[in-house]
């Protein structure tokens, strides 16, 4: 099975939350920019509001899709196994401030003025548009569990095994349609993967 694109992929995953709907205070925070029109379909279905959380991962220099670790809002910092690739910490260091730089940029762009919401006692849905490593979502949960939520889920229309055991160790609960025996990359099980923009974004929050 393969999603036509997000937004179906957000239609089908909302499919498998009927039990998250009617939670009171229930938030959905879309980690952009690909988990945004996902997460527009869940937060329609559930009746909930949308936002974003913004989390960046740390590629690994001429290995982009390979996550050494990820950062997020409030500071996070989730450093993953170090691997095949090893860096030195001068250059960890470098990665980490470039997408501290893009990661405050985007909550701007996304934003603007107004602040984030209170998380405080109240249930939280982590949605994106598939999840390989899991560093970045491990990151968006640590973020918000920072923040004492009532209950956090997670939930994803794809993901690797090894990627739901490490985000299920973290969040209370993960909901995911597609667990692959052989999953290779996230954008395999979609046949329109292209880029989301910063305007749809935009669109999709204002929505």
């Amino acid at each position: 099975m393969r999603y036509d694109n997000r937004q179906q992929a957000g239609q089908r995953l909302a499919q498998a939350l009927s039990a998250w709907r009617g939670r009171q205070d229930l938030i959905v925070l879309a980690l952009p920019r690909g988990g945004v029109p996902v997460a527009a379909e869940v937060a329609r279905f559930l009746g909930a509001p949308l936002d974003v959380l913004v989390v960046r991962k740390l590629g690994h220099p001429g290995q982009e899709e390979y996550a050494m670790g990820a950062i997020a809002s409030g500071g996070v910092r989730v450093r993953a196994e170090p691997g095949d690739w090893p860096v030195t910490p001068s250059v960890l260091e470098e990665i980490v401030q470039r997408e501290q730089a893009e990661l405050q940029r985007r909550e701007h762009s996304y934003r603007g003025n107004r602040p984030a919401p209170s998380l405080q006692g109240r249930p939280v849905l982590l949605v994106d548009d598939g999840l390989a490593t899991g560093a970045t979502m491990s990151a968006a949960v640590q973020a918000v569990r920072m923040q004492a939520p009532s209950r956090i889920g997670v939930a994803v229309p794809v993901a690797s095994r090894e990627a739901l055991a490490s985000v299920g160790a973290l969040a209370d609960e993960v909901i995911c349609p597609l667990v692959p025996e052989s999953f290779h990359a996230v954008g395999l099980w979609y046949r329109d993967f292209d880029q989301t923009g910063d305007e749809e974004v935009r669109r999709l929050l204002g929505r």
